[in-house]
């Protein structure tokens, strides 16, 4: 069963970087996966894509954090999210997904 975790701080400082990691765990989940994303929710708003790497190590970001936003992926089994000069705004819950795989997401609070 293939299983997703989100692992990181649960408290940044604004101005301050995040790094986020997305551990895969389980089944036979491999790159050649069409797309691996991160998906955030901030608190009382809808989910949020953020970027994905695909199948063939290119990456894609929403355009509205692609300056402040890292995508990359080292094996089949970790995916990492780097964000820097966060913002109060970037308090959510951050998820990481594959296909029809979704981790159970990590809070993230940007707070001084």
């Amino acid at each position: 069963q293939v299983q997703l975790q989100e692992s990181g701080p649960g408290l940044v400082k604004p101005s301050q970087t995040l790094s986020l990691t997305c551990t895969v765990s389980g089944g036979s989940i491999t790159t050649s996966y069409y797309a691996w994303s991160w998906v955030r929710q901030p608190p009382g708003k809808g989910l949020e894509w953020m970027g994905s790497i695909l199948y063939n190590g290119g990456t894609a970001y929403s355009p509205s954090l692609k300056s402040r936003t890292s995508i990359s992926r080292d094996t089949a089994k970790n995916m990492y999210l780097q964000m820097n000069s966060l913002k109060p705004e970037d308090t959510a819950v951050y998820y990481c997904n594959i296909d029809i795989y979704w981790g159970q997401g990590i809070q993230v609070t940007v707070s001084s």
